[in-house]
């Protein structure tokens, strides 16, 4: 099901035949530098085991980026609580390095920002950085977040950014 659409990506839902995708970003130590260990195939399909079987939030969730022309798989998108504190929300993405550079990132992180304002009551959102991911900050700038804070979350310096509307 799509979620939402950009010129030139469609944001998607999960489905049960994205196990290769998803292993993909999961197993790819350059993509997964500045996110989270990289997991094995076995620990990446529990994963997204794990999030098939959860209930679709509200105004949020889990969902693959593909290319319209040509379908082909290109990233992640993400809506869903802060880790430290759920009861704030934060977006995130991660893309295929053959997809780095394209502008991908600024251009589903805007059309995600609609999303979201759209679909919920909230009046913000989040995301998180962690410091040396430069492309990440600057794709976070670009699409209208604002630096809030610095913190340090498991030895690892974090940038936090913020959308108020």
């Amino acid at each position: 099901m799509v979620v939402f659409q950009t010129e030139r990506l469609r944001v998607r839902t999960l489905a049960d035949t994205d196990y290769d995708h998803f292993y993909r970003l999961q197993g790819d130590p350059d993509v997964m530098r500045y996110i989270r260990p990289v997991k094995t195939r076995e620990e990446s399909d529990a994963a997204l085991r794990e999030v098939l079987a959860l209930p679709e939030p509200e105004t949020g969730g889990r969902w693959m980026i593909e290319e319209k022309t040509s379908g082909r798989f290109v990233g992640t998108f993400a809506i869903i609580p802060v880790p430290y504190d759920p009861l704030k929300i934060q977006l995130g993405y991660a893309f295929v390095p053959e997809s780095w550079g394209r502008g991908y990132a600024t251009e589903v992180t805007r059309a995600g920002l609609a999303y979201f304002r759209e679909h919920t009551k909230l009046n913000e959102i989040y995301a998180i950085a962690e410091t040396p991911n430069e492309a990440s900050r600057n794709v976070l700038l670009k699409a209208g977040f604002s630096f809030l804070e610095k913190r340090k979350e498991e030895g690892k310096e974090l940038l936090v950014f913020i959308v108020k509307w």
